[in-house]
């Protein structure tokens, strides 16, 4: 009888379970970051103040341009929806997932070379958007390798299960502690000698309302629908003064800055300026607002007159250096008296803010 030899031991090349959990944590980690990044900014674009950016600083400025709200849609939804959808797709397996994901990643690598260079133009860089722009480009040439090396996630579905909790953390953990926080005080800077000039010109017990606004930006219009119908109850209470910034990455800004600035020369100011943040910006050509004048009242005659008066581009070349003498850093800005809103309002939060400056009126001696 053959004597009985115990097999050799078989050595195992697959990785501990550990290891793959580790190295599928890894696979996943550029859309987490794209996903975790989106979902940060996704709160600070919806909330009416922001939670992890810093006000004034670059997220904010970038918040408040035309890229932050392409088609009325904050930029973070498509993040975040871009980002969920890639993720899933580095979860599954097959050679028709790694196409679909790879040509799901070249728009949106485009999309984020283009956002990047829109700072780099700017002078100014968002952290957060940064990050999401990164991810994205990092994304696609790992979609490329993936496509032509064949790479897949491992077999296990329950790998596979556990490992999707990191993007699904990526996105409910800024949601919940965003949405759950409280919003921070109003900030309180030095009042500017322009808004201490306009209350000084208020009638006694009205508050002054200065409102600093580009018609194309989508936060102003925001802002605006809040601001007018509040305004509208309560006109005994304020006085509204509108002070032109027309930015230059808008590409319609300055033909409506001129239009408002001679709706208040010719005694339309409120009715051209109500007609031009109605208006799709599209619209607000040199023709569109001479037909906005038209329909408010004016005479086009009159109208083309005014806006080709040098002291029309001189008034608003005078609000966007009294806007810069503010310190403000984005669009809308309202003073409401000695409080400072920036960013998009809500009617709730202006007849707030005007009810705080009417208490402290009452309250002074």
């Amino acid at each position: 009888m053959d004597p009985v030899v115990e097999p050799a031991p078989v050595k195992n090349s697959s990785p501990t379970s550990m290891v793959a959990f580790g190295l599928h944590l890894a696979w996943l980690l550029p859309f987490a970051s794209g996903l975790l990044a989106s979902a940060i900014l996704l709160v600070d674009y919806v909330r009416p103040a922001m939670i992890f950016c810093e006000e004034g600083g670059g997220c904010d400025a970038v918040r408040h341009t035309i890229f932050a709200a392409p088609f009325g849609v904050p930029t973070p939804v498509f993040g975040v929806l871009g980002f969920a959808t890639l993720s899933l797709l580095a979860l599954l397996r097959g050679s028709r997932v790694r196409l679909v994901a790879l040509v799901a990643a070249i728009p949106a690598a485009l999309v984020a070379a283009f956002l990047l260079a829109v700072q780099q133009a700017m002078g100014v860089f968002c952290k957060y958007c940064v990050v999401v722009d990164l991810s994205a480009l990092f994304v696609l040439i790992w979609s490329l390798l993936r496509y032509r090396k064949d790479w897949d996630p491992g077999a296990s579905r329950v790998l596979r299960g556990s490992v999707s909790l990191l993007p699904l953390a990526a996105f409910a953990i800024p949601m919940v502690v965003g949405f759950t926080r409280k919003l921070p005080p109003p900030k309180r800077i030095p009042l500017p000698d322009l808004v201490k000039a306009e209350m000084a010109m208020t009638p006694r017990g009205r508050v002054t309302i200065v409102d600093f606004a580009d018609f194309e930006c989508p936060w102003c219009r925001l802002t605006h629908a809040g601001l007018a119908p509040a305004v509208r109850k309560r006109a005994a209470e304020v006085r509204v003064i509108r002070k032109q910034v027309p930015l230059a990455m808008h590409l319609h800004a300055m033909f409506a800055a001129e239009a408002a600035v001679c709706g208040e020369k010719l005694g339309h100011g409120e009715e051209i300026a109500e007609a031009l943040f109605q208006t799709p910006p599209e619209q607000l050509t040199p023709d569109g607002c001479e037909k906005i004048a038209v329909s408010s009242g004016l005479s086009l005659e009159a109208f083309r007159t005014c806006v080709a008066d040098p002291s029309t581009q001189a008034r608003i070349l005078s609000d966007k250096n009294e806007f810069r003498e503010t310190k403000a850093r984005g669009l809308p800005t309202l003073w409401i008296d000695e409080e400072m809103l920036s960013g998009a309002q809500t009617e709730e939060q202006i007849n707030a803010a005007i009810d705080r400056a009417l208490a402290k009126k009452t309250a002074s001696p």
